[in-house]
């Protein structure tokens, strides 16, 4: 059995919610590596978010949550939260944006689904750099951010 007491293999921060740490610091993970973990992330936050509304049917809980998970839904989000990132936040996501996965998905176009994977870099960054707290402030805000919609 794999001890738990120390989930992020040397980090400061707060533990993995599984005990499998990445096999390298979250500095030093490819971009596309955190955008896989930061979209599996992300989608659990959203999941739980439309889980705290009142509709729980199945299929208005996938409606719901694809209007978050999207390409241009998570670009959206990113430039909502862009003023807050700090600079080595930034620079994550300059990498994210920038990484070549080799394909676009036929629903998104080229420019969403580079800031689409930029965020999800983001989110898997601060997730494996032990950043929990930050990465949720950033999640919920920029979740409050697109369901409040554009001020007048």
């Amino acid at each position: 059995m794999t001890d738990t007491g120390d989930m992020n293999s040397g980090l400061t921060g707060a533990p993995l919610w599984f005990p499998y740490p990445s096999s390298k610091p979250a500095r030093l993970l490819p971009p596309l590596a955190l955008a896989y973990i930061g979209d599996a992330i992300f989608e659990v936050a959203v999941r739980q978010y439309v889980i705290s509304r009142p509709n729980l049917r199945p299929h208005h809980l996938h409606v719901q949550s694809t209007k978050f998970v999207s390409a241009k839904a998570q670009a959206t989000l990113l430039s909502l939260i862009e003023p807050e990132l700090t600079e080595a936040e930034l620079d994550v996501v300059r990498q994210g944006r920038n990484a070549k996965s080799g394909s676009v998905p036929k629903n998104a176009n080229v420019i969403d689904y580079r800031h689409a994977t930029a965020f999800e870099a983001l989110i898997g960054y601060l997730y494996y750099g032990g950043e929990q707290d930050r990465m949720i402030y950033l999640i919920t805000y920029g979740l409050d951010l697109m369901l409040s919609g554009p001020k007048t």
